[in-house]
């Protein structure tokens, strides 16, 4: 699968969340403040999860549809769902 630019671009941005978050405990930031940005991390995370989930899924269907099949949309739906819940 080839990953678009504003995937990876996402993801950055996750990395230089959780920088920051290493800089507070450097810089001793109270507790509240550190698990805060955590809590932001992991949002990000699981928006990124859906994101690649999605347009993957997405991809899947149109090259079945493009190829004259349909049948195995129902399956790849549930791949994918269980793919969102296995990331939690």
């Amino acid at each position: 699968m080839q990953y678009s630019d504003d995937m990876k671009r996402r993801l950055r941005r996750i990395e230089g969340q959780i920088g920051g978050v290493l800089r507070m405990m450097e810089e001793e930031k109270s507790c509240k403040d550190v698990v805060s940005q955590l809590s932001a991390i992991r949002s990000a995370v699981d928006r990124a999860t859906a994101y690649i989930v999605s347009y993957n899924l997405e991809r899947c269907i149109r090259e079945e549809v493009e190829k004259g099949k349909d049948g195995n949309t129902e399956q790849m739906v549930q791949e994918a769902m269980n793919l969102l819940v296995k990331s939690r």
